[in-house]
């Protein structure tokens, strides 16, 4: 770290996160402040600095390096001494809230500003992490800490880092989840292009109107629960999960609801079960599209540092409202798994299947998918993803006039996607992010391929 510099940026990010009054010492006047210096030779500062952390003088040594963080460069480790001294000086008892929260915000403008040039430097990650803990931001603690994990700490700081997730784990209660982005889209309802069918070998034109329609719209998402603690090793879940996706006109708007409830365990130090019920609602175009009623089992458990698996079952039974021939019984099955390679490189990989028995017979279905994905985190504060996906759908039933002799439909979806964000560029902790997705379906059923390249401008939490 001793060659790494700062430029006035990340000067004066932290010092637009500093409280107005800081705190004294443990022990000492939570109300007492210490005046501001002018900025002493950095070196000499640093050395300083370090002698009073070892004493537990933390507002004194803000009060040292804050007129430091003005300067047009900044040296590195004045940045991660001011991050240690907030995040030390925010665990007095007598603070304020506000002033608490402050100076952790302080703390994480620090050692935020380290990782957008040197994602790699894992004890900087380690004190992120902690930092987001003694704030209550447990699920971005929990995803520093995972990357800790990853960069081979000593054993002393996996044993305490594992008890940090342990802790977060047990005292979870309030979750909530949402963005919106825009989404423009070549193909809005994955609609073929063929403009010739044949029907008993004679050819017939489509409408225009028929064909695929693009255009620009906007999707938004919502989800949040609680935990009602029910013993040591119980918990009581109940939650919801809304989406909407909005086009000019209705024929393409969507709307999901979802409710849950149920018991969740956890097992031993590392896994958890969930068994919840669950009632869903769909509407397209404005119109109520279909009713399920059903369950699902969670489970996940870190099978090690690096590694953690989850799987999920479910199985509902939908009820449509005007396309009764759908009504019947859906069930999924998916198993997934994350590895993170390295404190800067995250890989996930999903396999799933899943079963459709509607009254309709050539509705009836069988469906299996695969996703590969990869994050990685790079200097100069870019993020860069790409995910692949295969699916299989092989239906049942007389497919006539879509297929040659009404045999069987089987289709096959390729996707790819791709997003990039830059970490430096955040309000309220979001980055902007853009996503490009390419998908195409072949299949034996006229009508039914289709291709479609969308995109998405959303918001994204990183730190």
């Amino acid at each position: 770290m001793n060659s790494v510099r700062y430029t006035i940026f990340a000067a004066v990010a932290i010092a637009l996160m500093a409280p107005v009054g800081a705190a004294g010492e443990e022990g000492g006047d939570a109300s007492a402040t210490v005046p501001a210096q002018e900025a002493p030779d950095p070196a000499a500062a640093t050395e300083e600095a370090q002698a009073l952390l070892q004493h537990g003088r933390f507002a004194e040594v803000l009060a040292l390096l804050r007129p430091l963080a003005q300067a047009p460069e900044v040296k590195a480790e004045i940045v991660f001494l001011i991050g240690l001294a907030a995040t030390e000086l925010s665990r007095h008892p007598r603070l304020s809230d506000r002033d608490r929260e402050a100076l952790l915000d302080e703390a994480i403008a620090a050692f935020r500003f380290m990782l957008i040039n040197r994602p790699e430097l894992v004890r900087v990650r380690l004190e992120l992490a902690r930092a987001f803990f003694l704030k209550g931001e447990d699920d971005l603690s929990r995803e520093q800490f995972e990357r800790v994990l990853a960069g081979d700490p000593p054993a002393p700081v996996i044993a305490n880092v594992r008890g940090f997730l342990e802790r977060i784990r047990a005292r979870r209660r309030w979750t909530l989840r949402g963005g919106f982005a825009l989404a423009p889209d070549t193909n809005i309802g994955a609609t073929s292009e063929e403009r010739i069918i044949h029907i008993y070998g004679l050819p017939f034109r489509r409408d225009a109107a028929e064909l695929s329609t693009s255009g620009v719209g906007l999707s938004a998402w919502l989800s949040g629960g609680y935990e009602y603690p029910w013993g040591e090793r119980r918990r009581l879940r109940a939650g919801a999960d809304v989406s909407r996706r909005d086009y000019p006109g209705s024929r393409f708007d969507q709307t999901f609801v979802s409710v849950h409830g149920g018991p969740r365990w956890l097992v031993g130090a590392n896994a958890d079960v969930n068994v919840l019920a669950s009632v869903q609602r769909s509407w397209t175009a404005g119109d109520q599209l279909y009713d399920a009623l059903g369950a699902r089992i969670e489970a996940a458990r870190r099978v090690s540092r690096r590694v953690t698996t989850t799987a999920r079952a479910s199985y509902h039974e939908r009820s449509y409202r005007t396309q009764t021939h759908l009504d019947g019984p859906v069930g999924d099955i998916i198993l997934g798994g994350s590895w993170v390679a390295t404190s800067t490189v995250r890989a996930d990989a999903v396999l799933g299947w899943g079963r459709e028995r509607p009254e309709l017979e050539r509705w009836r279905h069988e469906r299996q998918w695969l996703r590969l994905g990869v994050s990685v985190a790079l200097p100069r504060g870019f993020t860069v993803g790409g995910s692949a996906e295969i699916r299989w759908a092989d239906y049942e039933g007389n497919w006539f006039p879509h297929t040659t002799g009404g045999e069987a439909r089987k289709d096959r979806t390729r996707s790819l996607r791709l997003s990039l964000y830059n970490r430096a560029f955040t309000w309220q902790g979001f980055s902007p992010q853009l996503s490009v997705v390419h998908e195409v379906r072949d299949t034996n059923a006229q009508l039914y391929d289709y291709r479609r390249t969308g995109g998405e401008l959303s918001f994204v939490r990183v730190f």
